[in-house]
């Protein structure tokens, strides 16, 4: 059976399906809003200020700190091993996953084959991916009830969201504490395969490439295996400054991410409970990760007002949520579709190169 081009997720189909859905879903409430509200637009764009041009910029600015703190982050995981051109088109193809696949599986089981390529050992590739995963939900299962308990959960859960499945309407909290249910079991995943238990974790590798269907792949899931436990053992001689920096770079990227909506908003009306904005994308994204959309497009759209709706003007909704899209998902298409055609022709030139070697 002839293995499969992981890159073949990055067709046209894949690329455009997720754009369709989330500006179908944003036009369509932005009409809306227009037809219902326009007059409301049009007057803040007759009195756009230079000031909310500025918190515009600071959202921008916002959002090239979490791009940094990523980079950092994952050259800090592999030592050093990935520049910083590489770590950001790492980073950009990364992202560019995440937002054409649903959000559970996410850039990450793409991000096993962009990291290998970079000539980085497919075991020590897959814990630093692994790693990445743990420390994003870390935060969450961190930082969430912190902010929830200090805002407090009737602020934090006061949305009209509702999800009806076969009849059975569940509201924000009930699908909340089924997102963080899912970090907090992913969480569990990745600490015994990492940490507590790399040797299972190769005997499993090992189980599997002996079933009929990996049977091609025996020597490099076999191999792979070994170099998760080499690297598991690398990992736990860490420091305790190695793993703070780690943590933080994730708080910080995290944090950033969600601030460039709070200067959003403050570019269209003022806001002053920017720790319940706060809890509210928290509470958001953790339902979100849930979501079956690639990139969680039309859900995310849809969801946006529900959760920030309290904080923006009426008729502002729509464009602000396209807005908000607009600097922390399009982005990522458009500049993984710039770095795609080039990463490839190196990464690919590069691993002839050293195949030529060998022979």
């Amino acid at each position: 059976m002839a293995e499969k081009n992981p890159l073949g997720i990055f067709s046209t189909r894949r690329i455009l399906l997720p754009v369709l859905i989330g500006m179908g879903v944003a036009g369509f409430l932005v009409w809306r809003d227009l037809r219902n509200d326009g007059a409301v637009m049009a007057d803040i764009i007759r009195n756009w200020t230079w000031q909310a041009t500025g918190f515009l910029i600071a959202a921008m600015c916002c959002g090239i700190m979490r791009d940094l703190m990523y980079m950092y982050r994952i050259r800090l995981l592999s030592d050093k091993k990935l520049s910083w051109k590489q770590s950001f088109q790492v980073i950009m193809l990364w992202e560019f996953g995440s937002a054409i696949t649903p959000s559970v599986v996410g850039g990450s089981a793409l991000a096993f084959f962009i990291v290998s390529l970079e000539g980085i050992p497919v075991g020590r590739s897959t814990a630093i991916v692994m790693i990445t995963a743990l420390l994003d939900e870390l935060f969450y299962i961190v930082v969430a009830p912190i902010t929830i308990l200090v805002v407090g959960s009737a602020l934090a859960f006061n949305t009209n969201f509702r999800f009806d499945v076969f009849g059975t309407t569940f509201g924000e909290f009930q699908v909340f504490l089924i997102g963080y249910g899912f970090m907090c079991l992913l969480t569990v995943v990745i600490l015994v395969a990492i940490f507590f238990f790399p040797q299972g974790f190769r005997k499993l590798l090992y189980k599997l490439s002996n079933a009929r269907l990996f049977r091609r792949l025996k020597p490099k899931m076999e191999k792979m295996g070994d170099d998760i436990v080499t690297s598991s053992q690398e990992f736990k001689h860490k420091g305790f400054l190695f793993w703070t920096k780690a943590y933080l770079c994730t708080v910080l990227s995290w944090t950033s991410r969600f601030f460039v909506l709070n200067f959003i908003l403050l570019a269209f009306s003022p806001v002053g409970e920017h720790l319940l904005v706060f809890a509210r994308q928290l509470i958001m994204w953790i339902i979100l990760c849930i979501s079956p959309t690639p990139g969680s497009s039309g859900i995310a759209e849809f969801a946006f007002p529900l959760f920030i709706g309290d904080f923006m003007r009426e008729g502002t909704h729509a464009a602000i949520a396209l807005i908000w899209r607009g600097f922390t998902y399009y982005p990522y298409i458009i500049l993984g579709l710039l770095v795609l055609p080039y990463w490839t022709k190196r990464v690919f030139a590069k691993s002839k190169e050293n195949h030529s070697k060998k022979q």
